[in-house]
């Protein structure tokens, strides 16, 4: 499986003032296999721990930072013998070794010739509940679920996933029936790595939709194990109250609907854990579509998206039906899925923050609205082949952005005011 990360790691690995590398990301995105795998293809060994129910390699960080003798430990527990110049250290579930996690500053300064690298699950959550952070000690790569270019060279569609990045429509839309064949199936089956691994080697949509349950079982199973009884409530009410909140036609998340009379302040907590265990994106408001956005950022009012839209799916119980009739895919839950899909690929495949603009009074929304250089750009999706831009035409009649956006399943198009970029090609707004 071909991940975009694997290219970031070799760029640290050649990288002379290289740090300590901390790999984020929700459980069973691939972090553990992305490690291991570039262990095996770029060094000579591997020393891996897990700190998961480990609690002999846990003491030995609680004594002291000592390096030296924090390497003789590792050579013990893995036996062989670390060598600074060919072997990767790799600190897995280190969540649960926050000494561990601290040694990581003394790596640095004390002994940077040795190439470590880390991970944890929940370490998002670790790091918000106190586990100090080697702030400017150590480089952070996010990872998340398969994007769809990702995709389809998991499914071996190679020649169009590399036609995506050159951005020769002339080329690319000659090809759109195929690019919407493997959009639906994305759309479907999503970006874990085990439900797409299943999915290629069974062709079965349905022994997909499995796999995914027992994903989002075993998150909720996590959330029982690390929080108390009463947040686990809210965290419940908070991950069950999702798919409900973006079928609706304000996708803003409203506290009243998944318990009534409730407030903000009795969920921030619950949805903030789903936030730093990487569970859930959060896309704030803003007020005023102008540069930076994030000063312009309302904490209040946000929308919520789940880490990837295969679970949205399954969370949904959307009909395997939607993805082989027509396009009813991609008009379900009033383009719900359409919109989830679009926000995971500007997480994943592109360098945009993304933020939504709305204002009390306005008549109009953007879907989502991300910082160009000094441009504010507008986004509008569009889920049907039938469009009419009125949000998006209201938007640049009153602000005049230099550019916007219409993502759709129609071909690219420049027009005076707006280009329309083909669902498929989010990659290159």
């Amino acid at each position: 499986m071909q991940r975009f990360a694997m290219d970031k790691l070799i760029e640290w690995k050649n990288n002379k003032n290289r740090k300590p590398l901390v790999i984020m990301g929700a459980r069973q995105v691939g972090k553990t296999w992305l490690m291991k795998e570039f262990g095996k293809l770029y060094y000579d060994k591997v020393a891996y721990i897990s700190f998961y129910n480990n609690t002999a390699m846990s003491r030995v960080f609680e004594q002291d930072y000592d390096i030296s003798r924090i390497i003789s430990a590792i050579n013990i527990e893995v036996g062989l013998t670390v060598s600074a110049d060919d072997t990767l250290i790799i600190f897995d579930e280190i969540q649960n070794a926050p000494k561990a996690f601290e040694s990581l500053k003394y790596f640095c300064e004390e002994a940077p010739e040795y190439h470590v690298m880390v991970a944890g699950s929940l370490l998002g959550v670790a790091l918000h509940e106190g586990i100090s952070y080697p702030v400017g000690k150590v480089t952070t790569l996010n990872l998340y679920p398969l994007n769809f270019r990702e995709f389809l060279y998991a499914v071996g569609e190679n020649a169009l996933a590399d036609a995506l990045k050159t951005k020769d429509y002339a080329l690319i839309d000659g090809f759109s029936e195929k690019y919407i064949y493997h959009l639906k199936n994305y759309m479907y089956v999503g970006g874990m790595p085990e439900v797409v691994n299943n999915f290629l080697n069974n062709s079965d949509y349905f022994a997909a939709r499995e796999v995914q349950k027992e994903i989002i079982l075993q998150y909720k199973g996590d959330f029982g194990k690390h929080i108390s009884p009463n947040e686990l409530v809210r965290i419940n009410m908070v991950w069950d109250g999702i798919p409900i909140q973006l079928a609706k036609e304000n996708k803003k998340f409203f506290f009243g609907q998944i318990k009534k009379g409730s407030r903000n302040a009795e969920f921030e907590k619950a949805i903030q854990w789903l936030v730093d265990s990487g569970l859930v994106y959060r896309v704030h408001k803003v007020n005023e579509p102008h540069v930076p956005l994030s000063a312009y950022m309302e904490f209040s009012f946000f929308k919520l998206f789940f880490l990837d839209i295969g679970l949205l799916g399954a969370m949904s119980e959307l009909d395997l039906h939607s993805v082989i009739e027509g396009n009813r895919l991609f008009v379900e839950f009033k383009g719900a899925l359409t919109e989830q899909y679009v926000l995971q690929q500007i997480v994943s495949d592109t360098d945009y923050s993304a933020y939504y603009y709305g204002t009390e009074s306005a008549t109009f929304e953007q879907d989502f609205l991300i910082q160009k250089g000094m441009d504010a750009v507008p986004i509008e999706v569009k889920a049907e082949t039938n469009i009419r831009s009125q949000s998006l035409k209201a938007f640049y009649d009153k602000f005049h952005p230099a550019t916007s956006i219409r993502l759709s399943l129609l071909n690219y198009k420049e027009q005076d005011w707006m280009v329309n970029i083909p669902l498929y090609a989010v990659c290159n707004m």
